[in-house]
């Protein structure tokens, strides 16, 4: 239960942060402009998300009902292969957003003199890639865990965990190349940090890591216990056995080498080894 539980939490965090919306986030209280060309200002929480295929504003009122409306905004730009940032945006201009959200969505254009776009989507299709190939070896682990081939389980598993960190080494760098860019709503200043995607995922990756060197070393200093502990004892013979409640049939019974007699040397009596040939045919 403990290998199959772990095992099922690397494989669900690799696949979960892949597609996880909090890799950088960040969250403000604000008194900010409610609609653009307007001077009614609204009190509001102000959230930004930043995953690996786009970015995710909310917009929340304090109290939400303000102005004789219901301020509780959702909005997701993505930048994933096949989808266009500048197009969405472009949408959000026509559905007349709040402010805010259109503030910071225009932050991460193409365009926009920040640079945020090229340096957030550079990291996104790395560090994506590189988890999918850290996928790919947790499921070679696992293969080969239920195989004879622990030690190339473990060195899978190191694979996993090397293949995360690169993940997020590729974030670190590409998020780092350009200098932050200033988030001003309204009275206040929104700061991003890494999310919590990017924790679990360093977690993840050290675990794996730390359980694959421990596997290798188990192989190395004791490989019967780590049989053991994966169910795989090949020090057993089959003794066939006779067995009434199957119709007198011979079922296979496992003895352990420790069990299995000693092999002895059968000695030939001197009187059959020296006795003379009196055959003529004996000669030939």
């Amino acid at each position: 239960m403990l290998r199959v539980v772990t095992s099922l939490f690397i494989g669900a965090v690799i696949l979960a942060v892949n597609f996880s919306s909090e890799w950088s986030v960040g969250q403000v209280s604000t008194n900010t402009s409610y609609k653009a060309f307007s001077f009614e200002r609204v009190s509001a929480d102000v959230g930004l998300r930043i995953g690996l295929g786009g970015v995710n504003i909310t917009f929340t009122g304090t109290p939400v009902q303000q102005l004789n409306e219901t301020i509780d905004y959702n909005e997701q730009f993505t930048w994933r292969l096949g989808e266009s940032y500048a197009e969405e945006y472009a949408k959000a201009l026509e559905k007349g957003l709040p402010d805010p959200v259109l503030y910071l969505a225009e932050k991460f254009t193409p365009h926009s003199p920040c640079g945020l776009h090229s340096q957030y989507r550079l990291a996104g299709h790395y560090t994506s890639a590189t988890l999918w190939v850290a996928f790919l070896c947790w499921l070679l682990a696992n293969v080969m865990l239920s195989m004879p081939v622990l030690l190339y389980g473990g060195h899978m598993l190191l694979a996993t965990g090397v293949f995360q960190l690169s993940g997020l080494l590729f974030f670190s760098m590409a998020t780092s190349l350009t200098p932050p860019c200033p988030l001003r709503l309204g009275t206040a200043t929104l700061h991003t940090h890494r999310g919590p995607a990017f924790w679990i995922t360093l977690a993840t990756g050290l675990l794996c890591m730390l359980l694959g060197l421990a596997m290798v070393v188990a192989h190395r200093m004791q490989p019967h216990r780590l049989k053991a502990f994966f169910r795989q004892n090949m020090g057993e013979d089959p003794v066939l056995e006779w067995n009434p409640e199957e119709g007198g049939l011979l079922s296979p019974r496992y003895r352990s080498t420790v069990e299995s007699p000693e092999p002895r040397d059968i000695p030939l009596s001197e009187a059959s080894s020296e006795a003379p040939c009196e055959d003529p045919h004996c000669a030939l």
